[in-house]
């Protein structure tokens, strides 16, 4: 499709449109699968952060998943007090806090890998659309936006 001044501010051909109505979806249908682990999407996109690294620290997490600090800080103490991590002071260096998941923590991983695995199975795409569609999607993460 060629872009114009008669289509730039049609629906069809935004798009932010399908982006976000695709994203509702999926996240409607994360959110059961969620609440039977007591958390939150951000809260798994973390855990997943740290089931992967185990140790990492709060401005890691946050250029990893493209979650500011102050949405951070909120979420890592709502975790600390359900034991699903800790935040102690690095040894190198005492300004930075280091996330460490716990053994309960990872307990949940053992729980948490049916949500991938549901979503998985429930999209309707083939296995090499899915893929290609991933690769967009990073492909769009790591283009320069004017931030």
């Amino acid at each position: 499709m060629r872009y114009n001044d008669d289509n730039y501010l049609l629906l069809e051909t935004q798009i932010c449109f399908p982006t976000y109505a695709v994203f509702n979806k999926i996240l409607r249908r994360y959110q059961p699968l969620l609440k039977e682990l007591n958390l939150t999407y951000t809260q798994y996109i973390i855990m997943m952060v740290l089931w992967e690294k185990e140790v990492t620290t709060e401005k890691d997490i946050g250029e990893t998943l493209f979650l500011k600090s102050n949405t951070l800080t909120d979420t890592l103490r709502l975790m600390e007090k359900k034991g699903l991590i800790k935040r102690v002071k690095s040894d190198k260096d005492k300004r930075k806090l280091e996330i460490i998941v716990t053994e309960e923590g990872k307990e949940l991983k053992k729980k948490a890998i049916n949500v991938p695995k549901t979503l998985y199975n429930e999209h309707w795409l083939t296995d090499d659309e899915f893929d290609q569609y991933r690769e967009l999607l990073y492909k769009l993460l790591k283009g320069d936006w004017g931030e």
